[in-house]
C-alpha cells in the first residue's frame, strides 16, 4: 500500500515550500549581487537581467499607476486558498494534480511576497534570440508555469479527481 494512501493533497505542501526557498533565495541572491538592470550574459540565449516587474504575467498593467499591486496581491491571496482547499480535498496518491497544484501556490505566493515587500516582483530570468525576447521572470514564474502545464496534462490524461474522504 501506497505511503499516501488514505492522506490529503496537503501533504505536498513540502513542494510548494522548497519552491519558496529556491525562489526567495534566488531573488535575494539577485538583489544583493546585481545592480538594477544589469544583465550577465549565461549562454547565447540566455541571461540573468534583474528587472522589477509593477505588473502581471508579461508586465500586464505595469504602468497603471499603482492600483494593480493590490488587485493582483488580491488576486494572488484568492488563488493561494483556492488552492489550499482543493488540496485538503484531493487525495495525496493523485500525484500530478497535487504537484500542480502545490507548484502554482508556491509561484502565487513567491510573486506575492514581492508585491507586498517591494511593491513590485523581482525578475531575473531572460531568454531571448537575436532582437526577439521573452519577458523576463523568475522562479515563481517558472512553477506557475509549469503547474499550469501539469493542470493541462492532468485535463487530457489523468484520472477524474476523486475528493478526500473525511
Amino acid at each position: 500500500m501506497s505511503k499516501l494512501a488514505g492522506k490529503s493533497g496537503l501533504v505536498w505542501l513540502w513542494l510548494s515550500l522548497l519552491l519558496l526557498v529556491v525562489d526567495h533565495a534566488t531573488k535575494t541572491l539577485v538583489v544583493s549581487t546585481m545592480a538594477y538592470e544589469e544583465s550577465i550574459d549565461i549562454l547565447p540565449f540566455f541571461n540573468f537581467t534583474y528587472v522589477h516587474n509593477y505588473g502581471a504575467a508579461f508586465s500586464f498593467l505595469s504602468d497603471s499607476g499603482g492600483w494593480q499591486r493590490w488587485f493582483f496581491s488580491l488576486i494572488a491571496v484568492s488563488i493561494s486558498v483556492l488552492l489550499v482547499w482543493w488540496l485538503k480535498r484531493l487525495p495525496a496518491s493523485n500525484k500530478v494534480l497535487c504537484s500542480a497544484y502545490a507548484l502554482v501556490l508556491a509561484g502565487a505566493i513567491g510573486n506575492l511576497y514581492d508585491r507586498i515587500a517591494y511593491g513590485y516582483v523581482i525578475d531575473f530570468l531572460h531568454v531571448y534570440y537575436e532582437n526577439w525576447h521573452f519577458p523576463v521572470f523568475n522562479i515563481a514564474d517558472c512553477a506557475i508555469c509549469i503547474g499550469a502545464a501539469l493542470l493541462l496534462f492532468d485535463a487530457f490524461t489523468g484520472e477524474s479527481p476523486k475528493e478526500q474522504q473525511a
